[in-house]
């Protein structure tokens, strides 16, 4: 086994700009695995590639001592993971069924060596991931194999912002990627088989679930709120530093993370005060407001089946103020707005999901997408009065786009 390399599954932006660049600035051989030949085959060509910081400071930083391995060759890949020290993954939530196989076939082969468990570092801004990779695995390994024994499934908060590149930036370059400063990866210290690499950026935790929590209700719900309140509010703003620094956009911005950030205090008092959340609030909407990055609107915004979904970003944060009785009023008012996204990218299309949404779903009410979208049931107390809050949002949506003028510091109130 080799103890100084890294396997990282997955070689897009996530995977080429944060997790690989941690571990090769960590000291680490890093070996991606993909599918994208061009990409494959360049990262063997250079074996390095450039991450530009896109920030007040600009820097540009060189990743080095990488290589590649092409993800349909399994029996290739298997080996590497069954030689390496540790790997990640970042391939986003529905490609994760493709890599199981692999994965289980090098766990196979480690065991049959009788070397040390695989520490599978989980970069994909999920909940439950580790629930979801041992289901997973166990699905394609013998009835008897010692799972829990063997692999280490670390979940992780991915709070790195890459924003879409253009056509022309990939075509000049397939390995250049653009990337915020922020460089920490706060991981599962409980999920470690082996001892943590003592990686630079790599940041341990005890409680996951909270910081995986403050992720998607505080982050991710930040962006959903600079999107779909800033494109029902001026359909002509297309960048998050822009609605940040809206006079009435931004104000409520901040009241609708703070709606999550209170109920997270009352949720995980030993990890969370109102200290560390203002602080943690502040330093997210700076980062918003980096015009340097150019993040649009558009990608925070996009897949509404999913950012509408009930464990997500907005819908989940709803039902977790609910449940620790804080009122999601900023909240609710980013749902009715999230339901009305029609932002388009640079070539001045919708994300294709999102044209189906807004022309098959939407027409046929909020009921339906409440039920349908939303996964909210009448069955389930609290999910009943998100029901409630959002229609209540969405009747002053309604009556204010329908007015002759609206009054928009009112409605954000």
């Amino acid at each position: 086994m080799d103890e100084g390399k890294f396997v990282q599954i997955g070689a897009g932006n996530i995977g080429r700009s944060f997790v690989a660049q941690l571990f090769s600035h960590g000291g680490f051989e890093v070996v991606f695995v993909d599918v994208v030949a061009p990409v494959v085959q360049a990262l063997n060509h250079h074996r390095r590639y450039r991450v530009e910081i896109r920030d007040r400071k600009p820097e540009t930083l060189w990743v080095e001592n990488v290589r590649a391995v092409d993800g349909r060759d399994r029996e290739a890949a298997a080996e590497e993971l069954a030689t390496c020290r540790l790997c990640a993954t970042a391939v986003g939530p529905n490609a994760l069924p493709a890599i199981y196989p692999t994965l289980a076939l090098a766990l196979q082969k480690r065991a049959d060596r009788g070397l040390p468990p695989l520490d599978i570092i989980i970069a994909e801004n999920m909940r439950d991931a580790s629930v979801a990779f041992t289901e997973g695995l166990r699905a394609l390994l013998p009835e008897n194999f010692p799972l829990d024994q063997a692999v280490g499934l670390v979940e992780t908060s991915i709070g790195k912002m890459v924003p879409i590149m253009s056509q022309a930036d990939r075509a000049a370059d397939p390995l250049l990627v653009f990337a915020e400063a922020y460089n920490t990866l706060i991981c599962d210290a409980t999920a470690f088989r082996n001892p943590i690499p003592q990686v630079p950026g790599l940041d341990p935790k005890q409680n996951m679930k909270a910081y995986v929590d403050r992720k998607l209700f505080v982050h991710n719900l930040g962006h959903a709120l600079c999107a779909y309140l800033g494109h029902v509010v001026d359909p002509a703003l297309g960048y998050t530093w822009q609605t940040v620094e809206h006079p009435l956009l931004g104000p409520a911005i901040r009241a609708g993370m703070w709606e999550s950030a209170q109920a997270l205090i009352r949720q995980y008092p030993h990890e969370f005060d109102e200290g560390n959340q203002t602080e943690h609030v502040d330093d997210l909407l700076s980062r918003f407001a980096n015009r340097a990055l150019g993040d649009t609107l558009y990608r925070v915004g996009r897949d509404l089946k999913r950012k509408l979904s009930r464990e997500d970003r907005v819908i989940g944060a709803i039902l977790c103020d609910l449940r620790n009785g804080v009122e999601p009023a900023v909240t609710s008012l980013c749902a009715a707005a999230g339901m009305r996204f029609r932002a388009t990218d640079e070539t001045g299309r919708m994300h294709p999901p999102d044209r189906r949404f807004a022309q098959q779903i939407w027409p046929q009410g909020i009921e339906m997408v409440l039920q349908e979208v939303c996964g909210l049931g009448e069955d389930d107390e609290v999910q009943r009065q998100a029901r409630d809050h959002i229609r209540q949002a969405d009747g002053r949506l309604r009556e204010a786009l329908m007015a002759a003028t609206t009054d928009w510091k009112q409605v954000l109130k």
